[in-house]
């Protein structure tokens, strides 16, 4: 009998690609180049000298914040329950409302869960396919992300020009246009030139919104804002966002303007229709730190008098420092790898900076940040400085001190 044909054996079992495969190379390339971000949970109370968080004021702690904020959760409950359109809204979300337009000087506001909802609300809101909007370079990702969700044509002119914003939107031949920047730039503390900003988009019919985040508890007449201090308060065409977590000490975001604005985002902005409500314990911190900023102006000048001494000893040692126009101090490092180091030397001195790297930074150039607070004191300033100072990377000194 002829032989019976082998038996072909079944196929090995391939082993399936890995679906999540180029997240190992995205984690080696970020490794390599110095940018490797980690979360650092930090202690409730810690021994350490505080420089890097938003606490502009020095309310988080303060027992007036901390005490409305347990007060509010005992009679409104741990969360708002449902988005703001449901259940989410309370007697005390429309206090702060009222209270926050008023001191800003704006008829009306809407407050939302964060200062990045508060963002992408305004620029959906306000702007359509077919629209234009003009966009500050140096602007907080919430801006540039809300530009890419409102669908208009983004048009990003140079960082703090003007003249650049008027050629972009004589050009407009539509309609609807909207012109968007910081008030206070997040990386290096300059502020934008909001007065002539604002005479621009009069006189081309658009719109102006501004992010007055660093702005507001430091800036203006008794820290109500930049937008304040530059004379628009209640200008009908000008719009504005802020946020509730760095002067006032608590979390949220919220928008200001014109009454039929507000009306707007109620009925249009995504991030507000469909976000539960801010947890009232954070809206009664705010309103409580509000109303302490109302009652002690001197907050606002001390914050701003923190960061002009800081900004003094740094260039006075040599050390590249923007000049602070409200209470961030930006320090210019060498490398992103440089700053990293000067970071964790600081914070093993016992001082905590902030460390800036790209991608955050938008001109690529690494930083330490230092935030300046008004609770610290003339000591703790000098401590501060040294510190720094005596931890400088090679390189990080432009000058001989």
């Amino acid at each position: 009998m002829p032989a019976e044909p082998p038996v072909p054996s079944p196929p090995s079992p391939s082993t399936p690609p890995d679906p999540f495969g180029w997240i190992d190379e995205e984690a080696r390339r970020r490794e390599r180049s110095g940018l490797v971000r980690t979360l650092r949970p930090r202690p409730a109370y810690s021994t350490l000298l505080d420089l890097a968080s938003n606490d502009y004021l020095g309310l988080t702690h303060h027992p007036v914040t901390t005490g409305a904020a347990a007060d509010a959760a005992r009679r409104w409950g741990a969360g708002a329950t449902g988005s703001r359109l449901v259940t989410g809204s309370t007697a005390l979300h429309a206090e702060l409302e009222r209270e926050l337009a008023g001191f800003c000087g704006f008829e009306a506001a809407l407050v939302l869960s964060s200062g990045y909802a508060a963002n992408l609300a305004a620029l959906t809101a306000l702007t359509a396919r077919g629209s234009l909007v003009v966009s500050d370079a140096a602007n907080h990702a919430s801006i540039v992300d809300g530009c890419r969700l409102s669908r208009a044509e983004t048009v990003v002119v140079p960082h703090a020009d003007p003249e650049a914003v008027d050629k972009t939107l004589e050009t407009y031949g539509g309609s609807r246009a909207l012109a968007v920047s910081d008030s206070v730039f997040s990386v290096d503390g300059d502020a934008a030139p909001l007065a002539r900003l604002a005479e621009v988009c009069r006189t081309r019919g658009a719109a102006l919104l501004v992010d007055d985040a660093h702005g507001l508890g430091v800036l203006g007449d008794g820290g109500r804002g930049a937008v304040h201090a530059a004379g628009l308060a209640g200008d009908p065409g000008t719009v504005v966002t802020v946020t509730l977590s760095k002067s006032l000490g608590s979390q949220g975001g919220a928008v200001l303007g014109p009454a039929r604005v507000i009306g707007q985002l109620v009925n249009t902005a995504r991030s507000f229709i469909f976000d539960t409500g801010l947890a009232p314990a954070a809206a009664g911190a705010a309103l409580a730190s509000l109303r302490l900023l109302r009652e002690d102006p001197s907050l606002a000048v001390r914050a701003r008098a923190v960061a002009n001494a800081l900004h003094r000893g740094l260039t006075g040692a040599g050390l590249t420092a923007v000049r602070p126009d409200a209470a961030v101090v930006s320090v210019r490092a060498p490398s992103p790898d440089a700053a990293v180091r000067w970071a964790a030397d600081c914070r093993a001195a016992g001082l905590v900076v902030g460390c800036f790297r790209p991608p955050s930074v938008p001109d690529g150039v690494s930083r330490i940040r230092l935030t300046a607070r008004a609770d610290l004191t003339d000591a703790q300033v000098a401590t501060a400085l040294a510190t720094i100072i005596a931890t400088a990377p090679p390189g990080a000194k432009a000058r001989p001190a």
